[in-house]
Formats: C-alpha cells, structure tokens, sequence
C-alpha cells in the first residue's frame, strides 16, 4: 500500500511538472498587441498566443513565423508570401492570405489603434492571389520590412474576433487562451492543432505581482516558478546562492529614458534639455536603481547593436554645467515640473534619484506615481506631462523620433528625412552609417535624458530550461520551455 501511495506521489508530482507559472510586473490593460503601445500585452501573448508573418527568435534573429518563405522583387517593392498550409486559429477557423491581408489592412485604416502604424506607412497594397499566397506591394524601399512584420504590431488576427479580441484573444500560437481575472491572473492552455512543433508545457498562468518585495516573497515561497523582468535586483545574489534557483542575466531592446515633452515650455528650449542631460549621473541612477545593472546610454541606441554610437560623454554629469545652461536659458533661478512615474522599480527608484539630482541644479520634479493605464492614457495618449520615465523595449525604433506626434513631441524635418531614405535603404553599410547619423542628430538635440540599456534580470526555477536570457522584442516565449526530468 505504502509503495503503491509513493508511486501515485510520484506520478502526482510528473504531472505538475507539465504546468508553469509566470510572474511578471505589468498587467497588459488589454490582450490586443495591435492596438496599444503596451508591451505588457506582448510579454504575454507574443508567440504564445500571436503570431506574425515573421518572428524574433531569442538571439534577435528574424525568421520565418505564419510565412514560411518570401520573395522580394529586384526593385525591392514587392514581398510576395508563401503561408503555411493547415494553420488554424483556436477556434478552429482556417488562417489563410484573407486574415493577413484584413490584419495589414487594418494597422493601415484611417482609424488603426496601432501603436506602430508609422512602420507600415509604406505599404501601399495587400493583394490575396490565392489562400496560401499574399502579395504586399510598398510604395517606396523599406530595408525594416521583415523585421516590423515580427513586432508583436503586426501579429495575424482574424476578422471574427475583433469585437472581443481586448478580452478573449484568438491567434494560431501554440497556446490558446482561456481565462483572465483582472488584477490577478492570465491562463493559457497547449494548443492541440498547433501547426508546428508542440509546446512541451500543457497549460502556463501568468501572475501579475507588482511590488518588488512581493515579488521576492511570491520567488522565495516558490508560489511561482519563473519571474520574468524581476523587478528586485538588489535579491539577486540571495537566488544566485540558493541551488532552488537559476538567475538569468541578459540584454534587452529596453533604452530606459527621461522622457520630456519637447513641446512643453521650457522644454521647448534645447538649452534647457542640455542642462537636464548633463545634470543626470547616470551612474547614480543603475547604482540605485538597479544595483549596477545597466549599460549607460548617450542616444536611444542599444549597446549591443553593431550600429550602436557611444554618445554618453556628450552628456557627461556635470552639474555646474547644468546650472549655466539654465541660466543662459533665463532660468538662473529654476523652475518647477512634473515627473510621471510608472510602476515598474527602474522608474519609481529612479525617480526618487533623478529629482534629487534635478533638484540640485534648481529643478524642482514633482513626483506623480502612475498606475500603467493611467500612464498610457494620461502621458503616453494625452501628452500632459513635464518629464516621465520608462524603457521603450521596442526592437531599433530610432524611427519614433520621426513622429512630431509622438509623446515626446520631437519634430525635426531633417531627422525625419534621414528616416524616411533610411527605410528605402537596404545596403547594410549604408545604413550602419545612416544610422550612426540618427544617432547623432538626437544626442545633439538633447531630445530626451538618456540614462541606461535595461538589463534583462530574471530568475526561475532550478529545472526549467528553454527560457530567454535576453529580451530581443518584449515577450515571455514559452514555446520551447521545458522542465528537466
């Protein structure tokens, strides 16, 4: 009897090792990756639940997702897709060249809600030649094409699911979604007719524990087995000495950034956004913040990219300078702002940090914390802010600086020029260069306060394996993780 309980232990406790759960800092505000700017959205449903035509893979690479081959003209207008056969979304229906075409046709309409429309601006027409073949004809070269199409942006939806696409999300992933109880918990179940390699997991939830000494407790309780993003790095060495634990330390898309208005007097004042650049110790900032993890920045620029410039001495700490700078800008005496905070730990703590620096040169920060929604809509749709913080984790998107509609209001025509031939560009070398110049031009502007490249901290159980290090587009692919036997 004693053996036969062991056995059925045993059993038990095989079966537990099919699920996951999966701690993350941010509730997506919805589950619609193509009409928000939320990455909350993607780190849970990327290639989870949606998939594009293309897709990142953990290295950064673009490969082949729901296209499993392309043809580019010689004149580099026309992308002539090759689908796969037999993919189905979860509900069972077909997802053939009408569902790209209604999914590339809707970032485009008039009245798209994505997020990323600019980087599609340049296809001119979606043409269904057969169900299994779409051609995408763009009005001028784009050498980012195939990378934009793997944004989680640009995911295949189809048609019937729009109208509760927010709540009950349907793509063709290899995980279907079930179940969403707000301010709780995102469950996600193995697709069954999944059309390429099975998910070894059977079901995944997803947990959302915001406070970083909750998110310690919730990791150290075991209550969850893998916190992506951990929000407190100041733990790490505690996981790094416990064999229950792995600690995963990796690079992100993630420019971590002070934004500012650069429509909002005084910010209008490139005098005045040179002063807050140079009255910034980034150092200060990973130190405290993120307990030395970060790779300072100069421009909105990845480090790790082989185009990367290192601008950082060209806003170099140096506070006495700051102070002339504001008095040359008629503002000897200072002048008061705000300064939105969303909850993820590198704003609220870095927060703290930069207004006390401010604060040092006559700047006076007023502190505002800021549920995500709130920032999306407040900040982020309505424009009405002084200076916030956040890390835009989209993949090399220089090109929102081309936006004078974009949050931080930076309208340059010549920047926008640059972007313009740069996307008709496809030499790599010329466009490393071109690059290079984007660079340049915006350190020069002093547009935003650039502070560091955010570290990709997670920590997870002793036996998962498969998960990413590094975070080349914001998502939790759970599609090849796995537990040891």
């Amino acid at each position: 009897m004693a053996s036969t309980i062991a056995l059925m232990a045993s059993i038990g406790a095989a079966q537990a090792k099919s699920d996951i759960t999966v701690a993350l800092q941010l509730e997506p505000p919805h589950l619609d990756p193509t009409s928000a700017a939320a990455g909350a959205i993607d780190s849970v449903l990327y290639s989870n639940v949606f998939e594009g035509l293309t897709r990142f893979m953990a290295d950064g690479s673009v490969v082949p997702g729901l296209a499993e081959s392309w043809e580019i003209s010689d004149d580099g207008l026309i992308y002539t897709f090759a689908l796969r056969d037999g993919v189905t979304f979860h509900d069972g229906t077909t997802m053939d060249a009408e569902d790209v075409k209604f999914s590339l046709d809707r970032i485009l309409a008039e009245d798209s809600a994505n997020a990323q429309k600019a980087l599609y601006a340049s296809i001119a027409s979606v043409e269904v030649i057969d169900p299994l073949t779409v051609k995408v004809t763009l009005s001028e070269q784009n050498g980012n094409m195939l990378f934009n199409l793997a944004w989680g942006d640009a995911v295949i939806v189809a048609p019937e699911s729009i109208e509760t696409i927010k709540q009950m999300p349907i793509g063709t992933g290899a995980f279907k979604f079930v179940n969403w109880v707000q301010s709780d918990k995102i469950e996600l179940v193995r697709n069954p007719e999944y059309w390429g390699t099975p998910a070894a997991l059977e079901s995944a939830t997803f947990k959302f524990i915001s406070e970083p000494t909750a998110a310690f407790a919730a990791m150290m309780a075991e209550d969850v087995d893998y916190f992506s993003a951990f929000p407190a790095p100041e733990n790490l060495p505690q996981f790094e000495a416990d064999p229950r634990f792995q600690v995963l330390v990796g690079s992100t898309e993630g420019e971590t950034i002070l934004s500012t208005n650069n429509k909002m007097p005084p910010f209008d004042n490139p005098l005045v956004r040179q002063a807050i650049a140079h009255a910034i110790d980034r150092q200060d900032i990973i130190d405290g913040a993120m307990f030395g993890y970060g790779t300072p920045i100069g421009t909105h620029f990845a480090p790790h990219n082989p185009a990367y410039k290192d601008l950082t001495e060209q806003s170099n700490y140096d506070p006495d300078k700051a102070r002339a700078l504001l008095a040359q800008a008629g503002l000897a005496e200072g002048f008061e702002t705000t300064l939105y905070l969303p909850p993820p730990s590198y704003a609220r703590r870095g927060g703290e940090i930069i207004a006390a620096q401010l604060a040092d040169v006559g700047i006076t920060a007023k502190i505002n914390n800021v549920e995500w929604a709130q920032w999306l809509e407040s900040v982020f749709k309505g424009k009405d802010f002084g200076l916030t913080i956040v890390s835009h984790t989209e993949p090399m998107d220089i090109g929102i600086y081309a936006n004078p509609d974009y949050y931080f209001q930076y309208d340059n025509p010549d920047f926008q020029a640059l972007i313009a031939k740069l996307n008709g560009t496809t030499d790599p070398e010329v466009r490393q260069n071109m690059m290079g110049e984007a660079q340049q031009i915006i350190a020069d502007d002093y547009v935003n306060g650039y502070l560091f490249q955010l570290a990709q901290l997670s920590v997870a159980k002793a036996g998962l394996q498969g998960l990413w290090a590094n975070a080349p587009t914001q998502a939790t692919d759970l599609t090849a993780v796995s537990w040891s036997e």
